[in-house]
């Protein structure tokens, strides 16, 4: 037998109870999912962690323990996230850019986690908001876009860097019609910026945040509010920015004022304004593109940090999208012809 076939034993001690549980994960869930992606067999012992396999496998086995050590180190939890993102950064070579990742904690919610940009796409959009005054993030759902401001937003305010967080969207449903709302403004803008809410809630609590709502620190308006404003001394956050038209667009990007940051998000595949109407963060990514100042973080689908499984939905969104933009005489996935004769059903529509 060779020495490449030879099954070898390596053991990584861990520093306290707390590390091997967040390590292990529950029921060892953690442990085992290791186990499945590099073929090693791992068991824990108290703080002794044993691997044993091939030497190949044992190298790439170690390497991802390592790879996640900042995260069970400091008693986190070790999501099947934090696995696949690790595992891809090793398996391209880009392991010791990854390793950084874990050094680089943004916030602790209000849980006691430590915030964290989890892939190398969402650590340079991090940089690019400390960086630029104006940045735009452009990827799918599930990618951190307005998390990641948000936290990059309570933190410039914290230190004082700026003065009030001015959260807006356009307030345009998606492909559906609420009708009347009752109650005042705010009641009437809050179904549409409860994600921004959401992220605040985890960052700060829901006292703190209503505090600071009413202190008029952290203001939450629709877009048509920002008409006419100079925003000075803020970090101004503009989500959902796919269904902002050109003008909206161009109206809220020239309100910032001195010493103010601003950051706009948006999923170009999610567009819900009526068919035919050019989005205005697609000409702005385009229009913008080398402007002195302004940042452009585009997020994939690699980068989707929710449920494992919301990553393989926009993989397979987006082969479909593809499909139908595929030239005429290619075959799509589903092994039909794209240049194929058109049915009378096709021509009625």
């Amino acid at each position: 037998m060779s020495g490449a076939d030879t099954l070898q034993t390596f053991t990584i001690d861990l520093p306290d109870q707390d590390a091997a549980l967040a390590l292990a994960g529950a029921a060892e869930a953690t442990l085992h999912r290791l186990e499945a992606l590099t073929g090693v067999s791992l068991v824990l012992r108290g703080l002794s962690l044993r691997l044993r396999g091939r030497p190949s496998q044992l190298e790439r086995a170690s390497g991802l323990v390592e790879l996640l050590r900042p995260i069970w180190q400091e008693g986190q939890p070790v999501t099947q996230v934090d696995v696949q993102t690790a595992l891809a950064a090793l398996d391209t070579g880009r392991g010791a850019e990854h390793q950084q990742l874990g050094q680089q904690v943004l916030a602790k919610s209000q849980t006691g986690r430590l915030l964290r940009p989890r892939t190398l796409k969402q650590k340079s959009y991090v940089e690019a908001i400390e960086r630029h005054d104006l940045t735009l993030a452009l990827g799918p759902a599930g990618t951190g876009k307005t998390f990641l401001a948000t936290v990059q937003a309570v933190r410039m305010l914290q230190e004082r860097r700026v003065e009030r967080l001015i959260l807006t969207r356009p307030a345009v449903e998606a492909g559906e019609r609420l009708g009347f709302l009752p109650g005042d403004l705010q009641q009437k803008v809050d179904p549409y910026l409860r994600p921004l809410y959401d992220a605040l809630h985890t960052l700060l609590g829901q006292e703190r945040t209503a505090a600071l709502l009413e202190k008029n620190v952290i203001e939450v308006a629709p877009l048509a509010y920002m008409r006419g404003r100079t925003l000075a001394d803020a970090f101004v956050i503009l989500d959902e920015a796919q269904n902002t038209t050109t003008a909206q667009m161009r109206m809220v990007l020239t309100r910032l004022g001195e010493n103010s940051r601003m950051v706009v998000t948006g999923d170009p595949t999610q567009i819900d304004l009526p068919s035919g109407q050019l989005s205005g963060l697609i000409e702005a990514a385009q229009v913008l593109e080398g402007v002195e100042g302004v940042a452009i973080c585009r997020l994939t689908a690699a980068d989707v940090v929710r449920h494992p499984l919301v990553q393989r939905l926009v993989t397979a969104y987006a082969a479909r999208d593809a499909n139908r933009l595929a030239p005429a005489g290619t075959r799509r996935m589903d092994g039909s012809h794209a240049n194929r004769r058109p049915s009378s059903s096709d021509e009625q529509r």
